[in-house]
């Protein structure tokens, strides 16, 4: 069963056409990297997907379903979640306060101004297992402006896994990140597809996280799709490396 398809989808800003006529699946449980050169159209297909601004044709189903011309919060309530280049959190507010915003939008609680005891005690221990998921657990009453930026990016995912999300979109999980952080975040990506079986599509630069994590990889270059195909596939390809990976691979 496939999560998403996106059929032949084409955006013009103008007389720029940023992509063109990219199709793309994503089976359940799968994780496909999106990767390619600056100005390939990674961050514009991504906004199609997430809804930041509809297709200027095309079509794009999210489980059985078309959400072509549903907005982002629409595609959130019904199981999208995604991050940001630039982590997109809450730095006055402590880890477990910045989750429960996220269980509190879930829940559909967040406009209300009340909630019971029973619902309260649902977003807590909504909270709770998304905490030990990323393994904060032991950081969650530290305000996210004072932890290290590896820190902040798993809390940034946490958010989106709090929504219960059906797809996970990340983009550049690894931005700015030492060696280190880029290890621990690429085994918390790792641990969240392998062991929570969670469907991924993320865009990453860092070729040494593309290969290790991903179970398919699609090649953008122009805004056209380049090539798709395992990482052993994509390594081998001549066109990819002429394009993108020169010797790297």
């Amino acid at each position: 069963m496939n999560v998403l398809e996106i059929n032949t989808v084409t955006k013009r800003f103008g007389n720029l056409v940023a992509v063109r006529d990219v199709s793309l699946t994503v089976a359940k449980g799968e994780l496909c990297a999106i990767i390619g050169p600056n100005g390939a159209g990674k961050t514009t297909f991504f906004n199609l997907i997430s809804g930041y601004f509809p297709p200027t044709s095309g079509k794009i189903m999210f489980d059985g379903q078309d959400i072509t011309r549903l907005s982002t919060h629409e595609r959130v309530s019904r199981g999208m979640a995604r991050t940001f280049q630039i982590t997109e959190i809450f730095p006055e507010l402590t880890v477990f306060e910045n989750i429960r915003i996220a269980a509190e939008v879930a829940g559909g609680y967040r406009l209300r101004p009340w909630i019971s005891r029973a619902e309260a005690s649902k977003i807590h221990d909504n909270v709770e297992t998304t905490l030990k998921l990323v393994a904060l657990e032991a950081k969650a009453d530290r305000l996210v402006g004072e932890l290290a930026h590896g820190d902040q990016r798993a809390a940034e995912i946490a958010m989106a896994l709090a929504l219960k999300p059906h797809l996970l979109l990340l983009d550049e999980p690894t931005a700015g990140m030492g060696d280190q952080e880029t290890y621990q975040i690429t085994q918390l990506v790792r641990r969240l597809h392998r062991n929570d079986q969670y469907s991924i599509v993320l865009i990453e630069h860092d070729m040494r996280v593309v290969f290790n994590l991903a179970d398919r990889i699609c090649v953008l270059d122009q805004g056209r799709m380049l090539a798709q195909g395992t990482p052993q596939q994509i390594a081998a390809n001549e066109s990819v490396q002429a394009a993108y990976l020169g010797n790297a691979a």
